[in-house]
């Protein structure tokens, strides 16, 4: 899988992206010259993003593969697993979900450990 995104301004075409506490992206394992200070902003414009990895928050639509942060997890459905060190709000999760604090999702496909508490949204 291929997406489209934005990181603050910028546009790549890509399937997995890391942004590293230090601010560096790795773009498909590829390091990027600048790097972010402060809050940064990942949008995907067109397709489905297949891995993202970042230190801090993350907010972000539908991750076809895995979704990993340092803090909170914000997000659509989520292919793979979605690893928090916070809280995860999200859609529908096809793997396991791993939270610090609370969790609150559509359907899982595999455990779920959190903190705090647990919220399922059964859809379909």
């Amino acid at each position: 899988m291929v997406a489209t995104v934005t990181i603050d301004g910028r546009r790549f075409r890509c399937s997995r992206i890391q942004i590293t506490e230090r601010g560096q992206v790795l773009i498909d394992g590829a390091m990027e010259e600048d790097t972010l200070h402060g809050r940064v902003e990942v949008h995907v414009i067109e397709g489905v993003l297949e891995n993202l990895e970042v230190t801090g928050d993350v907010h972000c639509g539908a991750v076809g593969g895995d979704v990993d942060a340092g803090g909170s997890i914000t997000c659509g459905d989520v292919g793979g697993d979605a690893d928090a060190g916070t809280s995860v709000t999200c859609g529908a999760v096809k793997g396991d979900v791993d939270a610090g604090t609370s969790v609150t999702c559509g359907d899982v496909g595999g455990s779920i450990d959190a903190g705090g508490e647990v919220t399922i949204r059964r859809q379909g």
